[in-house]
């Protein structure tokens, strides 16, 4: 399936920025199932200094800088790629590790590839491991499940107790505070759901990109009615990085489409920067339109 996807991000100012410096996570990445055709950012006012350059993670940034007086800042990225479906793993027929054998290779890591994935072990900005978190997973993470069994179901279970509410929360509210609430946007689900997966010693990291969204039937599709989304991966030996996505309970395939990855929002938080002056308050409006091609 091909997409153009149309990210478009403003922010206004009560007083003149004089001068900012910014990095962008807009431009999407390529991966074994998805290849970006073509990519363009435009930002406004016009830079004096920019650059394209590539973070730790391998994902594509964007650096500028801008030194005119300016209230509003806008910067509009259009990219058009290709996403081919793939035949999910299915746990019944292939040969995956029990929670409890990932555990015990993690605790050796005798590969490259089992050391590095070892980061994704750790806390990070936004995720913060503990025993309430380690408690709620445990059952469904238990030693003789499989690593994907026990991921669906991980992901199902989130999906049919947590309600969607995005009022409830911030990008910075903890993952205990949304097990309490039970409430939250998909951006909650998925830092707790990695949360909840290295609290019981499994290693799992945070994608964001954007999901295609379609109106009723007989309706039109509303201009900038699509939004970024968010979702997890867990690592499975000889598969890889394995999608889930809790907010709408199901594995991805097809319609997701991935802007970057990291070990949570703040490695791939899609605009951040110094401004100078500015006043003491900024709105933020983005439309994010994607269309089937």
């Amino acid at each position: 399936m091909r997409y153009r996807v149309r990210h478009l991000t403003e922010y206004l100012y009560v007083a003149p920025v004089t001068l900012c410096y910014n990095m962008t996570h807009l431009l999407p990445r390529d991966t074994p199932k998805q290849r970006c055709l073509s990519r363009n950012i435009k930002v406004s006012p016009t830079p004096i200094y920019h650059s394209a350059g590539e973070d730790y993670f391998g994902n594509e940034t964007y650096y500028f800088s801008i030194q005119e007086a300016h209230k509003k800042l806008a910067i509009e990225v259009e990219s058009i790629f290709d996403i081919d479906e793939q035949d999910l793993p299915n746990q019944l027929s292939l040969q995956v590790p029990t929670c409890g054998e990932l555990r015990q290779m993690l605790a050796y890591a005798d590969t490259p590839e089992l050391r590095m994935v070892k980061e994704y072990l750790l806390d990070s900005t936004h995720i913060h491991r503990s025993a309430k978190l380690a408690a709620y997973a445990a059952d469904t993470f238990a030693d003789e499940v499989s690593v994907l069994q026990a991921a669906l179901d991980f992901t199902h279970k989130i999906f049919q107790e947590f309600t969607f509410d995005a009022t409830a929360t911030s990008i910075s509210t903890p993952a205990e505070q949304v097990l309490e609430e039970r409430r939250g946007v998909c951006q909650d689900f998925a830092h707790f759901a990695i949360s909840c997966i290295r609290s019981v010693g499994l290693p799992a990291r945070y994608i964001s990109g954007y999901l295609e969204t379609l109106p009723p039937p007989g309706q039109e599709k509303l201009v900038g009615a699509d939004a970024s989304h968010a979702w997890f991966a867990i690592f499975v030996p000889e598969l890889g990085w394995v999608e889930f996505d809790p907010t709408n309970d199901l594995m991805p395939n097809g319609q997701h489409i991935i802007t970057a990855w990291g070990r949570d929002y703040a490695d791939v938080s899609p605009l951040q920067g110094v401004i100078f002056d500015g006043g003491d308050s900024q709105k933020l409006n983005v439309s994010v339109d994607v269309q089937r091609l």
